[in-house]
Parts: C-alpha cells; sequence; structure tokens
C-alpha cells in the first residue's frame, strides 16, 4: 500500500485538487505569495519604524514621545489586522513555493489562451481562403439561388413577399435559430437581473421597494395614461396587422412583434405592473414563448422532411394575394411575432423591476 509523502500538502498534486475542489482560485492565487510577504513584512517595518522613532526621542521633547507611541501603536494595530486577515483567509498561509507553483499555472493559462485563439484565427482564414471570390459571376448565390427565390418563390412558397417566403420557408430553420437566439438571450437577463424572493426577509423588501416603478415616475399621470388609452390599441392593432400581411407586404414577425412590444411597454408605463400583470406576466410568458417555438419547430420540420422526402405533405398553399395562403407562413410569422414581443417586454421588465 503506498504511503502519502511527507511534503504531500505542500505539492503541486494537492494544490491542482484544491482548485479542483474550488477551495483555492488559479486566477488570483498567484497573488498568495505578495499578499502573504506583505502581511508578515509590513508590521515589522512599522514596529522597527516604532522602535527607532522611539529611540531618537529625547526625555525632554514631548511631541517627539507622543509620535513615537503613536507610530507604535499604528505598528501594532497594523499587526492585528494582519494576523485577522490571515484567520479569515486561510489560503494566505500557503507556502511561497505553492505561490510559484501558482504562478507558472497562470503563465500557462495565459499562453494556452493565446494559442487557442490563434488557432481559430487560423482555421477561420483558413476557411476563408476556400471561399469563392466576391462578386464572380459563377457564384451560386449570382446564378442560381437569388434566380430560384424570384422564379420559383411565388409557386413553391405561395407568398408574395419574396423576402418572407425566402426566410420562413427556404430558410426557415435559420429564423427559428434566431428566434432561439432571441429566447435564450431573455433567459440569460432573467438569470442575471431576477431579484429572487428570499424568504420575504428584510432586505428583499428593501429591493422590492427600490424596484417599485412608481418611485421614479409621476403617479397616475392622467396625461400619460390617457395617451396610452388611445395609442396602445391602435399600437398593437397595427402589429398584428404587419404580422398577418407580412407574406402579402413588407413586413412580418420581426417588425410586427417590435411594435406589439412597444405597445406593452407603453401601457406598463403608463398604468404600472400592477395593471400589466393581469394580462401579462410571467406564465404568460412562458407559455407563450415555449408554445410558439415548439409549434415552430414541429411545423417546418415535418414540412422539410415531407419536402425532402418527395412526399406530398398535405399543406395548401393557399391563393396568392389572400390572407389566409402561403402555407406555413403565415402561422410561422405569428410565432416569430409573439417570440419578438415577448422577449422586448420580458427585456424592459428585467432592467427595470428585476422579474415581471
Amino acid at each position: 500500500m503506498s504511503r502519502r509523502k511527507d511534503n504531500y500538502e505542500t505539492s503541486r498534486w494537492r494544490q491542482f485538487m484544491q482548485w479542483l475542489a474550488g477551495e483555492i482560485d488559479p486566477l488570483t492565487a498567484a497573488k498568495v505569495g505578495m499578499i502573504q510577504e506583505k502581511a508578515e513584512t509590513l508590521p515589522d517595518e512599522k514596529m522597527e519604524r516604532g522602535k527607532v522613532s522611539t529611540l531618537q526621542a529625547t526625555p525632554g521633547n514631548e511631541s517627539d514621545e507622543r509620535e513615537a507611541h503613536s507610530a507604535a501603536a499604528q505598528a501594532e494595530k497594523a499587526a492585528g489586522q494582519a494576523k485577522s486577515a490571515m484567520a479569515a483567509e486561510p489560503w494566505l498561509n500557503q507556502p511561497s513555493g505553492e505561490s510559484r507553483g501558482l504562478r507558472l499555472y497562470r503563465r500557462f493559462y495565459q499562453v494556452m489562451s493565446i494559442l487557442l485563439c490563434m488557432g481559430i484565427i487560423s482555421v477561420l482564414l483558413w476557411t476563408i481562403a476556400y471561399l469563392p471570390i466576391f462578386g464572380n459571376a459563377g457564384n451560386p448565390d449570382n446564378n442560381e439561388v437569388s434566380a430560384r427565390y424570384i422564379e420559383k418563390g411565388l409557386d413553391e412558397t405561395g407568398a408574395v413577399n419574396m423576402v418572407t417566403g425566402m426566410i420562413l420557408d427556404y430558410r426557415a430553420f435559420d429564423t427559428f435559430g434566431e428566434s432561439c437566439v432571441l429566447f435564450i438571450a431573455s433567459c440569460c437577463v432573467l438569470v442575471l437581473l431576477r431579484i429572487d424572493n428570499d424568504g420575504g426577509s428584510e432586505s428583499w423588501k428593501k429591493r422590492q421597494t427600490e424596484a417599485n416603478d412608481r418611485i421614479f415616475e409621476p403617479k397616475n399621470d392622467i396625461i400619460l395614461q390617457k395617451c396610452a388609452c388611445v395609442l396602445v390599441p391602435v399600437i398593437l392593432v397595427f402589429g398584428i396587422y404587419i404580422i398577418l400581411n407580412g407574406h402579402l407586404s413588407p413586413g412580418g414577425g420581426f417588425s410586427g412583434g417590435a411594435v406589439l412590444g412597444s405597445g406593452l411597454i407603453l401601457y406598463l408605463n403608463a398604468f404600472g405592473f400592477q395593471k400589466a400583470e393581469r394580462i401579462f406576466n410571467g406564465k404568460i410568458y412562458q407559455r407563450i414563448t415555449v408554445s410558439a417555438l415548439t409549434f415552430y419547430c414541429l411545423a417546418k420540420s415535418y414540412s422539410f422532411f415531407t419536402g425532402a422526402n418527395h412526399l406530398n405533405s398535405g399543406i395548401p398553399l393557399g391563393t396568392p394575394g389572400n390572407i389566409l395562403s402561403s402555407g406555413l407562413i403565415l402561422p410561422l410569422n405569428i410565432c416569430v411575432g409573439l417570440v419578438v414581443a415577448c422577449t422586448m417586454y420580458a427585456f424592459y421588465t428585467l432592467f427595470r423591476k428585476g422579474g415581471m
């Protein structure tokens, strides 16, 4: 049976295991030696200065004596603070050899970071070198893709708006990825800015009071509320119109969702969170977003599967120019618009209040 080495506590393996266990931080542990040396030498230096000043002080000079005593008191105070800091931070008591090892680890970490970045840059440059020359008339995007969108777009998608047909039919999964990016961004903001309820403590109540929307705004602003009563319905109806007519005219889910989000934000500013939460809260946000993304993924997965295998999907394209046409583009536009509107409203509420 192997025996533990005598220097196990100061070995690099022990240091590595402490780092894995989270007992030390390798990015800041390089400063351990400097902090320890400063904590050890600073009280000694002040004590020496206090002794010298005491020896130099003559009995007849009371000011020199007071200065010497104050220097000695400051040195003792600094020594006490250093001892308390060493007791509060046990990792400061590590030997200097271990700190040198951590400094070597930090240098290795920096070198590997630079090598990784250089490797990624090299791979990207190598990929770019194999791309076709920009502007060449023989490139596929100049002689095949755009011509297919223009010539066959209306027949294959049923959308009069070629841009909408492209982003929600030919490149629908790219748009799905963009919608997922919005959802992930809102989740990240929620994790960073949300004010959690820690049992109704005083600190939580204080944070909730500071986040109250009525502290920094006029209470019951009549002008703002009357204007909101007129503008909010118009804004919401206009946003719905942009979403529903995205396949017939300029517009779509992204622009229409932004308009809907601005209408919700205006209503929130005018009437406050208490009334806004009656029509839109965190649970509604989760249900709408998850349902929209799930329907989008399932619908386009089915459409792409049938199209790739030359099967009849059973999804009619409808009559170009009618509101209920273009196959899946209309419901997909609605899904994208709901995700964008929810994301805008969530961003605003999280940055303002720390919650929905």
